[in-house]
């Protein structure tokens, strides 16, 4: 006999009914960037979100208080577009540092601007960064990104390493006759200076729309090359909900003696969403289940209309309880979300 799942949350926590709870919650500051990826946006920008459709400092906070003491939550992390245009971010990590349930904080970011902060941040209770670097070509950076600031990302990585926000992670996108030349490289560049570095296989969140899986270059492509260089063990340490699966790069030592190591998220070919442990909330206050969800529950309106703290946390429940037991990107039905990367938060 079957029994088939309730159709409303349990009281507590951030379940869904594929048996998963929610405990990462990824916090979108902004959909703004000072960077023009091309696998991201076009060179023009986009059109972003007017300032009163965004959460403000105060909004931000809340809704996290609510997440951690309500909701089970014990990290947060804070992405875009970029987080660190974002005005009150020092102030938002500093109150979020100073609630009684005070949750682990990391921050995705593209560097620009590190250099300055990192310090600051790490003053006001940031405990880790991961900062995005596709190659160690100046030259190539600027093609990629349509901006010449690789020098300003170089900085930045030193600086949160010398801020103490270690491990310092790096992630890279590889782009198929771009830069899939360069895994061994970049490995080797993280490496020589302590980071941790993150492969992620390019995912169907550009704005243009213009993914295609034939043209990705897969996890499996980027450990055959790694390991023409690198000799790579697997990683002891359960991965959990962790959504990249790691390696030990044998001969290697990381911050703090143990084991360098080096991951990837392959999202698209080795999809690990029967662990996925997050839940995402927008800069303009909606709460996203997945990543790819067509569907979103508004917060915001709610929020400025008066709801309580545990109306807003019966709203968010019912959002997770609904999601999906996968992505679906290999399903035929399948279609990519109308926001892209930078107005989700990744």
């Amino acid at each position: 006999m079957t029994h088939s799942a309730p159709l409303e949350p349990p009281g507590a926590g951030l379940a869904d009914r594929h048996g998963r709870v929610a405990t990462d919650l990824r916090v979108s500051l902004t959909d703004r960037c000072n960077l023009r990826c091309t696998y991201c946006m076009p060179a023009e920008g986009l059109d972003w979100l007017p300032n009163p459709s965004l959460l403000t400092d105060a909004e931000v906070v809340r809704l996290i208080d609510i997440a951690v003491r309500r909701l089970g939550i014990t990290d947060v992390r804070f992405t875009g577009g970029e987080p660190l245009v974002r005005r009150g971010l020092t102030e938002i990590v500093r109150a979020v540092a100073g609630l009684p349930r005070r949750p682990r904080m990391m921050l995705t970011t593209n560097g620009i601007g590190l250099a300055r902060l990192a310090a600051p941040l790490a003053a006001a209770g940031l405990d880790r960064v991961n900062v995005s670097l596709d190659t160690t070509d100046p030259a190539r950076f600027k093609e990629l990104t349509r901006r010449d600031r690789h020098a300003d990302v170089i900085a930045g990585l030193a600086a949160a390493a010398d801020a103490g926000l270690v491990p310092v992670k790096m992630n890279a996108v590889l782009l198929r006759g771009v830069n899939d030349d360069e895994p061994v490289e970049l490995l080797r560049f993280a490496l020589e200076r302590g980071y941790e570095l993150r492969f992620i296989e390019q995912m169907p969140l550009d704005a243009g729309h213009t993914w295609r899986r034939e043209e990705m270059v897969t996890g499996a492509d980027i450990l055959s090359r790694l390991r023409s260089a690198y000799s790579l063990l697997p990683d002891p340490d359960a991965r959990g909900g962790a959504p990249a699966e790691t390696w030990l790069v044998e001969g290697h030592t990381g911050v703090g003696g143990g084991p360098a190591k080096v991951g990837v998220i392959a999202s698209v070919s080795s999809p690990f969403c029967g662990a996925c442990d997050r839940t995402r909330l927008t800069a303009d206050g909606a709460i996203r289940s997945c990543l790819f969800s067509q569907d979103e529950t508004d917060l915001r309106g709610a929020l400025r209309s008066g709801a309580t703290d545990e109306e807003l946390a019966d709203l968010w429940r019912k959002a997770m309880w609904a999601k999906p037991a996968g992505h679906g990107i290999d399903d035929p039905r399948f279609l990519q979300p109308a926001r892209p990367m930078s107005a989700i938060g990744g």
